[in-house]
């Protein structure tokens, strides 16, 4: 179970909206609890998907365009791991948007994904920001729906 507010919701809706039709990414903090992952903050990061990158990750297609791509740069995502250190808290998952399709992970997600975060992702369709799920892997590196808890 992840744990937010609405107003976390509402960064990771803008966010998408404003990035539409390329996908959007940032980096969830949080606590990790015996009863789920409560959000602190959320980081809009830009996303750094490019031919570059697209030769560091797997997969047989290549695909160069934001639109169906992410990637948090790795100076970002260093920057953002000391700045958790230094507040006590963890970096708990990852956020995307995915453009005109189904909030759901790709083979192209799961490859990608680090066990223990959670991965939510919106479906924003024809530049609206819609469907949200968050998603865990398990211990055989697939994902799982995870539940998400709206806190007041």
């Amino acid at each position: 179970m992840i744990k937010l507010t609405p107003q976390h919701l509402q960064i990771i809706c803008s966010h998408a909206e404003a990035t539409y039709p390329e996908e959007c990414c940032g980096i969830i903090f949080g606590d990790l609890g015996d009863d789920g992952k409560t959000v602190i903050e959320i980081m809009p990061t830009e996303n750094a998907w490019s031919a570059a990158a697209a030769a560091d990750f797997p997969g047989d297609e290549i695909i160069h365009e934001k639109q169906r791509r992410y990637a948090i740069a790795p100076q970002v995502m260093l920057k953002a791991q000391k700045a958790a250190r230094v507040s006590s808290i963890d970096i708990i998952g990852i956020y995307h948007s995915h453009p005109d399709y189904p909030a759901i992970p790709s083979e192209f997600d799961r490859l990608c994904a680090w066990q223990a975060y959670s991965y939510i992702i919106i479906s924003v369709q024809n530049g609206k920001a819609g469907e949200i799920n968050s998603w865990c892997l398990d211990d055989h590196h697939q994902f799982q729906p995870e539940t998400i808890e709206k806190l007041l």
